[in-house]
């Protein structure tokens, strides 16, 4: 599956819930428990609304509080993040949900001379944004391995006023997280990416500005913001594809390197930080023999080439390697989506002879009580009903 982001409007926080709501909506039902689970209190309100604007039709995604005493979550990224962490979301909620904060605090952190540690959010820092990434988080990790690419992106102009007082626009930290990415000016003054919008492209690391070859258009979604702009519809679309059978070919980046002087356990926390970022796509691990006949452990890690330097750093940062080797390759791959059936995310795969194969997702079978016969019938039940679906 190929997921493209057409930046008409701009980009935030709920004009990427609503876009992708607006083309799968199976999601809504997941993405709202899973901002409940975050911790938004009852007498916070979720509003998901068709919208009608500039000739168009989509959704419009709302979270709203009590007009007094509505309450705050916590400010600093250092207790965002243990809220996070101690929550009920899914594991790999938890990580993308961070893993996005943690973007946004070294970015703020970066321009304002502070630890990302000790960063105090300011404009994030209530719970309709704290639902936008949670939210944002769900849905990124309900799509699986998606691969992701945007449109250029509009930078805006002007001011807008912070709690650091009147900045230009795009803010200095929403800048720096635009390094990289194709940006334009379209002549329409105001803000038009959001701190949390630009937090969320940096975490999918998008892969051009559109799709490749050897995909067809499956289903498409549209997001309204809140602004209106004169002459132009303020909206964030979201097209996904689906790559056709034997047709699909990519370029990934591979990196490899060895390990023989790190514990077992820091470095499967290191290599498990690595899987969790939105510019990683695979990480292996190998036992090898190295040097002087020692045990060592061979990683290889494939991400999307724009995203090396960035992903070798964070090899560098979570391993005790000091050198890697990393060269591009081509990539072919089966069409696939994923479904969900009776709670358990399964991938769907269409083969060249037109057969069809199912792969249920274990982290959903996990927790099922009744030992391993109960995981083995819950996957073949849900295989069976995925495969049978796609056939009708």
């Amino acid at each position: 599956m190929h997921i493209h982001l057409d930046a008409v409007g701009g980009v935030a926080g709920d004009m990427f819930l609503a876009a992708m709501l607006d083309a799968r909506p199976d999601l809504r039902d997941g993405l709202l428990e899973a901002i409940r689970a975050a911790g938004l209190p009852q007498n916070w309100a979720v509003e998901i609304a068709h919208h009608h604007a500039s000739g168009l039709t989509g959704l419009r995604f709302d979270v709203t509080g009590p007009a007094e005493n509505a309450g705050h979550p916590p400010h600093t990224f250092k207790k965002i993040r243990a809220m996070i962490e101690e929550s009920a979301l899914a594991d790999g909620v938890k990580r993308r949900a961070v893993a996005i904060f943690a973007i946004l605090a070294e970015a703020e952190g970066a321009v304002h001379g502070m630890d990302p540690e000790d960063v105090h959010f300011h404009e994030v820092a209530d719970w309709d944004s704290l639902a936008d990434i949670v939210g944002a988080a769900h849905l990124i990790d309900a799509l699986g391995d998606a691969d992701w690419s945007v449109s250029a992106l509009p930078t805006g102009s002007g001011r807008v006023k912070t709690a650091h007082g009147i900045l230009p626009v795009p803010a200095p930290a929403t800048a720096r997280l635009l390094r990289g990415f194709e940006t334009f000016d379209d002549g329409l003054p105001g803000e038009r990416i959001t701190p949390t919008g630009a937090a969320i492209l940096k975490h999918l690391a998008p892969a051009g500005t559109g799709p490749s070859r050897g995909m067809k258009l499956a289903v498409d979604g549209t997001g309204f913001g809140t602004k209106e702009f004169p002459g132009l519809p303020n909206i964030l679309r979201a097209m996904v594809f689906e790559k056709t059978v034997g047709e699909a070919s990519t370029d990934v980046a591979v990196i490899e390197f060895e390990i023989d002087d790190q514990t077992p356990e820091d470095l499967a926390v290191g290599l498990d930080n690595l899987r969790a970022r939105g510019d990683v796509l695979d990480v292996m691990q190998t036992p090898v023999f190295g040097k002087k006949g020692r045990m060592a452990v061979s990683v290889r890690i494939l991400c999307r080439p724009a995203a090396v330097d960035d992903v070798a750093a964070a090899c560098f940062a979570e391993t005790t390697t000091i050198g890697l080797r990393w060269h591009v390759a081509r990539r072919m791959e089966l069409a696939r989506s994923q479904v969900e059936v009776d709670g358990v995310r399964t991938k769907v795969v269409e083969r060249p002879g037109g057969e069809v194969s199912a792969k249920a997702e274990m982290d959903d079978i996990a927790g099922i009580d009744g030992g391993r016969a109960a995981r083995a019938s819950t996957r073949a039940n849900a295989e069976r009903k995925a495969t049978k679906a796609k056939d009708e």
